[in-house]
């Protein structure tokens, strides 16, 4: 099949998600073509599978704001018509699924009838979609697509909630692929980034405010206070200067290590013994299942669709949004001991392998399939 996939070409998660499903897809025989405004950031290799098709913005004075969607929706149609794609799948309602309709309705008008897939990944639902400027075009975006499917049974709940959804939304969770994680790097070297004694713990987000840095720091301030350990924070946002600040102000400064942006998390992790998630929201919680592949265990707020993820006991533990001296007791619980730590490492391998890639594939490939079948019946009948 011909599928185009549309989605944001950064470290988020939707967008990470969307690319690794489109690698995916090609190495099962389907061609795959990516339609953004740059290629996305871990779409390493273009092959006769896989294809990048940039989306250029024309700078005009007479336009305050450029018009990405108007864009975008012009180059759907010409990459539509050019090459033959049979399905449009496209993840984050706003602006990809307002755009995906008006390329539809644009090539059903020359005779061009293509079904539209829309994957709500979170903020496009709970932060964007919920603002009252957006929301009209929300709704109507996502009751004009063929199918929605959303990352969780708690934002399909939301979703709900929020809009007026006349469609049946149907969950496929997020994956990882087993293959692309290894714990064991010969380079892997504990040595570089901590003492032997000391613990590691790690954070990896956007660094946005509903993350909840600041809790991050304080969590890993008391865990410090009790045993030896280093903090490793991965990304980039607004919330870091912030974070950096307060570590300084703590007198923790030389206990933790800002990276940036890395497309190296694998082997970040494969020396973490802990995973810092304390979320406000998560639609999901996509970093959480990248650390327990590697057999991370964590701790995290028991909010959106983490407790799908993170399992209570097994391979961490949850705690109320805020109550950090709760996240501290159940880290040093676990730290502490090195069976339990092995024990809780173990059990967030164990229920990743749940969300692996082979297990999530053919529930995108039955819903394509479902969804070319029901638009050529609909269209030629």
């Amino acid at each position: 099949m011909k599928i185009a996939i549309v989605c944001y070409p950064t470290f988020g998660g939707s967008g990470v998600v969307a690319t690794e499903l489109g690698i995916a897809l090609a190495s099962r025989g389907h061609e795959v073509h990516f339609v953004t405004y740059r290629q996305p950031v871990r779409l390493e290799l273009l092959s006769n599978k896989i294809h990048f098709h940039e989306v250029h913005v024309p700078e005009y004075p007479l336009f305050h704001y450029q018009p990405y969607e108007l864009a975008l929706s012009s180059k759907l149609v010409d990459t539509i018509k050019l090459y033959g794609i049979e399905l449009l799948h496209v993840h984050y309602a706003i602006p990809h699924a307002y755009a995906g309709y008006m390329a539809k309705k644009i090539l059903e008008e020359e005779g061009i009838h293509i079904p539209m897939i829309t994957t709500l990944h979170g903020t496009d639902i709970t932060l964007v979609g919920n603002h009252p400027f957006y929301k009209p075009a929300v709704t109507f975006s996502i009751n004009k697509s063929d199918v929605v499917t959303s990352v969780s049974e708690d934002l399909k709940r939301k979703t709900l909630e929020f809009f007026d959804i006349e469609k049946e939304i149907e969950v496929i969770p997020n994956f990882i692929d087993k293959t692309k994680y290894h714990t064991s790097f010969t380079d892997c070297q504990r040595s570089l980034m901590a003492n032997e004694d000391e613990r590691i713990i790690t954070h990896i987000s956007n660094f946005r405010k509903v993350k909840r840095i600041p809790d991050v720091i304080h969590v890993f301030h008391k865990i410090s206070l009790q045993i030896p350990a280093r903090l490793i924070m991965v990304g980039e946002g607004p919330e870091k200067e912030k974070a950096e600040l307060l570590c300084e102000q703590l007198g923790i400064k030389e206990k933790v290590l800002f990276l940036g942006n890395s497309n190296e998390i694998d082997r970040i992790l494969c020396f973490s013994d802990l995973f810092l998630l304390p979320s406000e929201f998560e639609s999901f919680g996509l970093a959480a299942l990248e650390a327990m592949i590697n057999k991370v265990a964590v701790i995290s707020s028991n909010a959106g669709g983490i407790p799908e993820v993170n399992r209570q006991g097994v391979t961490g533990f949850l705690s109320d949004v805020g109550d950090i001296d709760d996240m501290v007791k159940n880290a040093l619980y676990i730290l502490r001991d090195d069976a339990i730590l092995q024990q809780f490492k173990e059990g967030a391998f164990e229920v990743a392998s749940e969300f692996d890639i082979t297990k999530i594939l053919p529930l995108y490939e039955a819903l394509y399939e479902r969804a070319f079948r029901a638009n050529y019946k609909n269209s030629y009948s």
